[in-house]
């Protein structure tokens, strides 16, 4: 008997001590907890959205890809999807899931050494407080915090508000956080029209949204949904026929469709994003949820595109073809050779393609193949012509800063050539990225308001906005200013001065060689009919430009020449 006295004395010893170092670690970690209370004040990252004068967006940027949407906003059956795949009791337990909790404790035991991993029981508050005030280690300290700020966190909170914070906080893949990101990224639809397969998809990606990609892993997104599907079965909130309807439907995923008015105002667009950025801050444009209404209409910008682009392509043309963009080896796989050129993003109807043969018909060419990315499945290169009666511009090679007329194709192009084409009809027209560049700015001349700007060519190839970036020269505008100067310092309209041929260096190695419009001289002219006055080394007069356009409040951009 003694001896059982002490076996129990001892054993309520050690128990008692190990239940005294757990309260002291749990206090421990109690004290050493960030505050809960910061999720009251929660501020989402949102993204900020760019429309055009009629609604029409025209940007969108963000840091994370969020719209926030109250949870008065969200369909039942939304909430029923997450809460089936996530969180069953989520309504009735106080933080913590006691009983998946040992559930997930059994399951461990069973399965350890077995290689499987370990399976969580983390109900959606303790998701909302990993998510938010701790990080994701996989420890025994960080659950126990997990847990302690769970319970805290539903003394503070509503149920209602945390299930609206875990919804547009989740990361459900491809760049979209919360419901209303992911219902678009994935269905180009709202929240309210989602269907209950659809919701039951999203609701599937929170526990690994690269495992259930739709793209690459077809088989285990579907999968995963019709498990969603069937706990929402279990739970009650559908019927057993309609999940084996929902379950037998394909996911149905359609990427969000850009507008298409969305890639053609680069320049403009770029332009308000630094205004938005100068005047708010970068936080505020990138976190800030702004919406911006500009002044740019769709139509408009549209036709002022394609107009100068299409004026700049003749212009080109014009003055011949100077050559293929690249050359490779079409012995083997070209596609895959070819695809390693890049293309200009913002040139959709313009595609590279490689020369695979030259006849008297036309040019035979292979298509480059769209990089779709390791989520997409790579398709099969296509192949087409170039009639030959499309190419006469391209007989005319440029090179040198001369013209060369040839006679026959295969003296412009030879197979492995990479070149621009765009696709018109069933066939194609050989292209080339013009060398020279231009800008268009359309105003409303009474309200001041810009309806269209485009700043070059192809915002791709290079972002110099030539509308509102480029120092234009001043030319024939500033004369009265030179002529003003010169009579301001003795000068009459009779003065004679000399209109002679005359060169100086313009500071990049080249002459600058001033002419008049006919490209001729005339010689000892008079004021009145001279073209130029603001030099004249023999007269010991001052330079009037150097110092008279000061004087008129003009202040040049450029440093002076040294």
């Amino acid at each position: 008997m003694k001896l059982i006295g002490y076996i129990f004395g001892i054993t309520s010893a050690a128990l008692l001590g190990i239940f005294g170092i757990g309260v002291v670690y749990l206090w421990e970690v109690a004290n050493d907890l960030p505050d809960h209370r910061k999720l009251a004040e929660w501020e989402p990252a949102l993204m900020t959205r760019f429309y055009a004068y009629d609604g029409t967006p025209i940007a969108e940027y963000a840091r994370e890809r969020r719209l926030y949407l109250p949870i008065a906003a969200i369909p039942e059956r939304v909430k029923a999807a997450f809460l089936s795949a996530e969180d069953k009791s989520f309504y009735s337990h106080s933080g913590i899931d006691v009983l998946s909790v040992f559930k997930a404790a059994w399951s461990n035991a069973v399965n350890l050494g077995s290689g499987q991993r370990l399976i969580g029981a983390s109900t959606i508050t303790q998701q909302l407080a990993k998510n938010f005030l701790l990080s994701s280690d996989r420890t025994l300290r960080r659950k126990i915090k997990e847990a302690v700020l769970s319970i805290r966190i539903e003394h503070s909170l509503s149920k209602d508000r945390i299930l609206e914070l875990y919804l547009n906080d989740i990361y459900l893949g491809l760049g979209a956080y919360g419901i209303a990101a992911g219902a678009l990224t994935y269905f180009d639809k709202s929240v309210s029209e989602l269907t209950v397969a659809e919701a039951a998809y999203l609701a599937a990606l929170p526990k690994g949204p690269n495992n259930y990609n739709p793209h690459r892993h077809p088989e285990r997104a579907v999968s995963r949904r019709n498990w969603v599907i069937g706990q929402m079965q279990r739970n009650g909130f559908v019927s057993a026929a309609q999940a084996s309807n929902m379950m037998a439907r394909p996911l149905g995923v359609k990427p969000q469709a850009k507008n298409p008015d969305m890639a053609e105002a680069n320049y403009f667009v770029e332009e308000v994003r630094r205004e938005v950025a100068g005047q708010y801050g970068e936080a505020a444009l990138y976190d800030g949820g702004l919406s911006v209404r500009t002044t740019l209409d769709p139509t408009l910008q549209a036709a002022a595109l394609m107009a100068l682009r299409a004026g700049l392509v003749d212009y080109d043309q014009a003055r011949g073809f100077r050559g293929p963009v690249a050359h490779i080896d079409i012995s083997g796989d070209w596609a895959t050779a070819l695809a390693k050129h890049e293309t200009f993003t913002d040139m959709k109807e313009w595609q590279l393609a490689v020369v695979l043969s030259c006849s008297d018909a036309g040019v035979g060419i292979g298509l480059r193949r769209a990089k779709l990315g390791p989520e997409h499945s790579p398709t099969s290169p296509e192949t087409g012509l170039i009639g030959r009666n499309t190419m006469r511009w391209a007989l005319k090679l440029a090179a040198g800063g001369k013209i060369r007329q040839v006679d026959s194709i295969d003296k412009v192009l030879s197979p492995g050539d990479v070149i621009y084409v765009e696709k018109v009809g069933n066939g194609y027209l050989l292209r080339q990225m013009p060398e020279v560049q231009g800008a268009i700015v359309s105003m409303d001349p009474n309200t001041g308001r810009v309806l269209a700007s485009v700043g070059g060519f192809s915002f791709a190839q290079s972002r110099f906005n030539r509308a509102t970036q480029a120092s234009r020269q001043p030319g024939s505008a500033f004369k009265p200013f030179v002529y003003a100067a010169a009579l301001d310092t003795g000068y009459t309209p009779a003065t004679l001065v000399m209109d002679a041929p005359f060169s100086m260096p313009d500071g990049a190695g080249r002459l600058w060689k001033p002419k008049n419009y006919d490209g001729k001289f005339g010689g000892p002219s008079t004021l009145r009919t001279g073209l130029e006055m603001s030099r004249n080394p023999d007269d010991g007069a001052p330079r009037p430009t150097s110092w008279h356009g000061p004087r008129c409040r003009i202040r040049p951009r450029l440093r002076p020449l040294r």
